[in-house]
């Protein structure tokens, strides 16, 4: 385009050349030919730099061609919302390659055409060359007409993410009043005179008078750009804000409808409880699952205590406790599992060998009960030590761990050193690496690129490393995962599974996500649209990473699946044992508790005020997450015990008890939200005032104070809500630790 342009506007002799030189001893230089000369390299190297830019869209354009429709189309303009995902971008992205590839073009054509004298300027007015008269008219049309287009297919339909009914308690998105009824038309207004400015210069090269003719074009776009500023702030100003809430109510219905879509709320379960029923001992009995899962380890501290008594030796850490549910001795019983991984950082002596050939993998996991405690206070353990020892029915055959949460390194295997495996009394325990991840490192070849890709010296002239070496990296789980499908996002919190045959693997939860939900409350990054459409599993010991779809209704998962159509398998393609163990994410789990305080409210009269607004209730310290729970409990109304995430909700700024949310994890009830009411017009107590009556209970008081003296202090638990049929029974557990001690 850049060359045809160039060779176009140099056609023809020069009558009167450009020539320059230096001095009189140096030769003369014709400008205009040299000009000639340079128009293919100039056009390839600006080519070039097109290209790279453009070529960051390669996922746009993929989506575009296999653009998947939502089958919901928007309430304004009546498209697919699945236009505003997959073609908008597209489209915006087209328009923006003809807009900058014209506008160039005539930052190239026009001065060449003043260097040929094809172009005059004398004083305020201007002679132009008929030729080139044609050429710059018909990229003046092309640029009228690409505004008009982007007019239309971007900026028309962008007004749905606009922003209105700001205030403390935040902006409501999408096309409100005056977007539609003063915006709208001034658009089309703008379409209409950009469309007719291509008209004129036309016109104008025709009469032979472009330049008279192109500023009448340009003058009324403007005059259009301007009225367009200020008709739309008239009509807010006057019409909408003496009548606010009548107005912008059909917008608002329609922002609420489509945030509960956006996000998963729009399918919410209510259940009213009344609030006011005594716990007796019967309940007791007839909830004994839910009483004995009853959880008396905070995540944190357990996370100290496992640091202390299982880590063994210096280099292995515990990097964090994540909750599940195993079947043990035929009974469900919700566990806390932590994996055992090698912190090179922590070894006694670091230098190549130890670090890269000999320490190269975690060993097992300790895993331990909720709800029991030995008679010193310590954890039960159903899995510890070196190799791991289970006492119960999980048994962990291949314990090894070299891709985890703290990989951060690359290592080599099947070397001429001894592989450590784990220590054993004075001696130590060696292995040889049976398993497919990592790449052969056979060839002279090889060793010099891992050498320069590493920048390490030493694996070029280790003779440790033979033609079976393997080396294995981006062991990292979230950086191996976000490399292998970097179009999703991923959660924060993977957690280990021990199989049936007992094969440690990681599960990670994946997001598919969109900025472009019509109506939608954005939140992090202007992100409106979210879904837990991948669970990914990585085993443990070669890396394998496979992808499962959790949500095969998801347009956007169903758009990568085209894409990449060997990438991802069925959900129930993961096998039982991993089935078992999926869990709802907890960072969805968060953001749709976060839209729940405020979208509950489906009417706008009671949305436009936030007269009903909730809040997950405030900790004293700050404690992030202190309210959101994982617990296995037979939920009110239900036949028997299950594995929930939930939190309690609290009206904004009061401290009695409004609602608690459940999110259920089992089986066809997966993803499945309830939230469990309670009457507003009656007092049920919060947690705070809960916590309250306990510190102003005197015998309780008195023993605390007694224990928190010099020597020893003592730490509160988080307070759990469980719900026992329509009755709420509170557990807070209290710990003991010595002072300057980390075992409470």
């Amino acid at each position: 385009f850049f060359y045809v342009n160039l060779r176009f506007a140099q056609r023809g002799v020069v009558p009167d050349p450009v020539v320059v030189s230096i001095n009189a001893k140096t030769p003369k230089v014709d400008i205009t030919r040299l000009l000639r000369l340079l128009a293919l390299p100039v056009s390839g190297f600006l080519a070039l730099l097109v290209g790279v830019s453009a070529s960051s869209a390669w996922l746009v354009l993929l989506q575009y061609l296999n653009r998947t429709p939502f089958g919901v189309s928007d309430p304004a303009f009546g498209r697919d919302i699945g236009y505003y995902f997959f073609t908008l971008p597209g489209v915006s992205a087209g328009i923006a390659l003809i807009l900058s590839l014209t506008v160039l073009t005539l930052f190239m054509v026009f001065p060449l055409y003043l260097v040929r004298g094809d172009v005059v300027v004398r004083g305020r007015s201007m002679t132009i060359e008929p030729s080139a008269e044609r050429h710059l008219a018909v990229l003046v049309a092309v640029l009228f007409l690409a505004t008009a287009l982007n007019l239309y297919m971007v900026r028309m339909p962008s007004l749905l993410f606009s922003r209105f009914l700001e205030s403390a308690a935040g902006a409501v998105h999408g096309a409100s009043y005056t977007d539609l009824t003063a915006r709208l038309p001034v658009l089309w207004a703008s379409v209409v005179v950009a469309v007719l400015g291509a008209v004129l210069v036309l016109w104008g090269m025709r009469a032979h008078r472009l330049p008279r003719f192109l500023v009448i074009a340009v003058a009324l776009y403007l005059v259009v750009s301007v009225v367009g500023g200020v008709y739309p702030a008239a009509i807010q100003k006057i019409v909408v804000l003496p009548n606010e809430l009548v107005k912008e109510a059909p917008f608002i219905q329609r922002h609420i409808d489509a945030t509960r879509a956006a996000w998963g709320i729009d399918d919410v379960e209510i259940r009213v409880l009344t609030g006011e029923a005594q716990l007796t001992l019967d309940d007791i009995r007839a909830n004994s699952g839910t009483v004995r899962n009853i959880r008396l380890w905070d995540r944190a501290l357990l996370l100290q205590t496992f640091g202390q008594l299982q880590e063994i030796r210096t280099y292995y850490d515990f990097v964090s406790v994540d909750d599940d549910r195993y079947i043990i001795d035929g009974e469900l019983r919700q566990v806390l599992l932590s994996p055992r991984e090698l912190n090179s950082a922590a070894l006694p002596t670091r230098n190549f060998i130890n670090e890269f050939l000999t320490y190269t993998h975690g060993m097992g996991l300790t895993l331990s009960p909720v709800n029991q405690v030995t008679p010193e206070g310590l954890p039960v353990l159903f899995i510890k030590d070196l190799p791991p020892v289970s006492n119960v029915s999980i048994t962990v055959t291949r314990p090894e761990i070299y891709y985890g949460e703290l990989s951060n390194d690359y290592v080599f295997v099947n070397t001429e050193q001894a592989e450590f495996d784990y220590p054993l009394g004075d001696s130590i325990a060696t292995t040889v690496y049976d398993g497919s991840g990592g790449v052969y490192v056979n060839s002279f070849l090889r060793k010099v690129l891992f050498s320069v890709r590493f920048g390490q010296s030493k694996i070029f002239l280790s003779q440790d490393i033979n033609n079976d070496s393997r080396v294995l990296y981006h062991r990292n789980i979230r950086e191996r995962a976000s490399k292998a499908l970097p179009f999703l996002s991923w959660d924060d919190d993977p957690y280990m599974v021990v199989t049936k045959d007992g094969r440690l693997k990681w599960i990670l939860d994946a997001y598919t996500r969109g900025t472009r939900y019509p109506y939608s409350q954005p939140l992090d990054r202007g992100i409106n649209y979210f879904r837990n459409s991948i669970k990914a599993v990585i085993d443990a010991y070669d890396g394998n990473i496979e992808a499962y779809i959790a949500e095969p209704d998801d347009p956007v998962i169903q758009t990568y699946a085209k894409i990449f159509p060997y990438r991802f398998h069925p959900l129930d393609e993961m096998g039982d044992d991993l089935l078992a163990h999926i869990r709802y994410p907890d960072d969805l789990f968060r953001a749709q508790t976060k839209l729940y305080e405020t979208y509950h409210m489906k009417e706008p009269a009671t949305f436009f005020p936030r007269e009903d607004q909730w809040q997950i209730p405030v900790v004293a310290r700050g404690e992030a997450d202190a309210y959101l729970r994982h617990m296995v409990m037979r939920l009110p109304g239900e036949s028997h015990e299950e594995f929930i995430i939930m939190t309690p909700f609290t009206p904004r700024g009061k401290d009695n008890l409004a609602a608690w949310i459940v999110m259920r994890n089992e089986g066809e009830d997966y993803g499945q939200l309830i939230v469990y009411r309670f009457p507003r017009q009656s007092l049920v107590f919060g947690p705070t005032q809960i916590v309250n009556r306990i510190n102003q209970n005197t015998d309780i008081s008195r023993q605390i104070t007694l224990w928190d003296q010099a020597g020893s202090e003592v730490i509160r638990g988080n307070l759990l809500v469980i719900p026992i049929e329509e009755a709420l029974l509170f557990v807070q557990a209290l710990y003991l630790r010595a002072e300057g001690g980390r075992i409470p």
